[in-house]
């Protein structure tokens, strides 16, 4: 993720050529990025929730991610007035929890059905009447705003229930009670997993820090 950030701002101040990020292994690594994103926020759906629906804990969970999704489509406006983020992979995590909510209590083949249906229906994608702005979110239109991150529900719904399908397959068969009781990790393993319990702030912050640093680069190059 921060890898792809930092050469999508490289490409922007023009250290890299144009359309880096929009091929080849950036292309690629951008979409895997984001499927696992999907994919592990369907995991912990299921993780916070498979054993019984926490509304209070969700709602505030929700809120925050909202919260989020929000600051990065203001701060985008500012900055990149021309390709906004009106519907990022925040936005993306927010609208699929709640769907996911709806999902939790379906036998785990239903959601891997769900989500291969997704799949499917982006095969078929775009379809006639989903050309208005507000059904842009869907990934159902025929035209739609650029914007530097765009990550609709068709397909990358699929992931979300995928990995909200797998997980209660794994939690029924005790895979995650059995991970609970290995031993602590290591140091170097403890600092990845703390990375993990903070992957939002760390979203949050270090693309400021990234597009302000190659912002600087490019002043003092001249």
């Amino acid at each position: 993720m921060a890898a792809f950030h930092l050469t999508y701002d490289l490409q922007l101040f023009g250290f890299l050529p144009p359309g880096t990020v929009s091929s080849g292994f950036w292309y690629v690594e951008a979409r895997l990025v984001a499927g696992s994103f999907l994919f592990f926020a369907g995991v912990s759906l299921w993780l916070a929730h498979g054993g019984g629906f926490r509304r209070a804990a969700f709602l505030r969970r929700l809120a925050t991610i909202a919260a989020a999704a929000l600051a990065v489509t203001v701060a985008t406006r500012i900055v990149l007035p021309g390709h906004f983020v009106y519907f990022g992979i925040l936005h993306s995590i927010a609208t699929a929890s709640v769907i996911g909510v709806l999902a939790l209590r379906l036998p785990a083949p239903i959601n891997l059905a769900l989500a291969a249906l997704v799949l499917a229906l982006a095969r078929i994608a775009p379809l006639p009447g989903f050309d208005h702005p507000a059904f842009w979110p869907t990934g159902l239109s025929r035209t739609y705003a650029a914007a530097v991150d765009y990550v609709p529900l068709v397909p990358w719904l699929a992931p979300f229930l995928a990995g909200l399908g797998l997980a209660r397959i794994a939690g029924t068969a005790g895979l995650f009670g059995r991970l609970a009781r290995r031993p602590a990790p290591g140091p170097i393993l403890a600092r990845l997993a703390w990375l993990g319990r903070h992957s939002l702030a760390v979203y949050l912050i270090h693309q400021p820090v990234l597009f302000g640093a190659v912002w600087l680069a490019a002043r003092l190059r001249g």
